[in-house]
């Protein structure tokens, strides 16, 4: 089915924003591009700078009232603007860099519509706020969550900031973790997007407040709209008090990672 999110609504405004960031990320894949240095090992190419300008745009021409927050640029807008977007254009940037295609490009209202584009793929991962659907080829579909494949992403980069109660890495050496699931690293939140998807059982990062992250609040609100289990990795909910990520497909998913988690914190 094709369902009806065009530029003047919020959904159809997360849609083009990603695309047009995610056109942008694939044209210059594969070029010599220099890295700018962000400090503590981070860095962005001239490909996340390029499309966030363009992201920007598009959220500009359709919602010049709104606020933003770009990874790279920062607050923009009006102060006290009641609305945000949060702008993540190139998510996987070392991936990127090294000639990897495992990125994505994340465009969030808070607390609203997101998208969640994969630029190789061509998939567009998006919600209004409520459902949610995946955009291939011009149609639509509604994702189904599901733990059959029984693959987790677990995000290993640092910082750790709950280290040493709890460190992503212990879970690939627990028995019970190994007995029930079988870990995958990609970097990149397009993982999160591939829980909505089927394509993951469930999705494992360290963290503070990823509620309002410009790298996971597309993936959450996706996520959420899927019918997935979003939790803290200790089973809070996420919010200004919450700590990391564990986004699983269904209960007894979500049940059984906690309790590795917990054994090991």
């Amino acid at each position: 089915m094709i369902n009806s999110y065009t530029g003047r609504d919020d959904a159809g405004v997360a849609i083009a924003a990603a695309r047009a960031g995610a056109d942008v990320v694939r044209s210059m894949y594969g070029l010599r591009l220099a890295r700018i240095d962000k400090g503590a090992g981070d860095f962005a190419t001239a490909a996340d700078v390029e499309a966030e300008r363009t992201i920007l745009g598009v959220i500009r021409a359709a919602r010049p009232d709104d606020a933003v927050l770009g990874e790279e640029s920062g607050p923009q807008g009006t102060a006290g603007a009641v609305r945000q977007w949060l702008v993540d254009p190139l998510c996987g940037t070392l991936n990127y860099a090294v000639g990897n295609m495992l990125v994505a490009v994340n465009v969030a209202l808070r607390n609203g519509a997101a998208a969640v584009a994969d630029p190789f793929s061509g998939e567009v991962f998006f919600t209004d706020g409520e459902a949610a659907w995946v955009r291939h080829d011009g149609a639509d579909a509604r994702p189904a969550p599901t733990p059959a494949g029984r693959l987790v992403d677990v995000n290993l980069d640092p910082p750790f900031p709950s280290a040493p109660g709890f460190r992503a890495v212990d879970l690939l050496a627990h028995p019970e973790f190994v007995a029930r699931f079988r870990p995958r690293v990609v970097s990149t939140t397009l993982a999160l997007a591939w829980v909505a998807a089927g394509k993951r059982a469930a999705y494992v990062t360290d963290g503070g407040d990823l509620s309002g992250s410009v790298h996971f609040a597309a993936g959450i609100a996706v996520c959420r709209a899927a019918g997935c289990v979003v939790t803290g990795i200790d089973g809070a909910p996420i919010g200004q008090a919450g700590r990391g990520l564990v986004v699983a497909a269904d209960a007894d998913t979500h049940e059984r990672l906690m309790s590795v988690i917990r054994s090991r914190s």
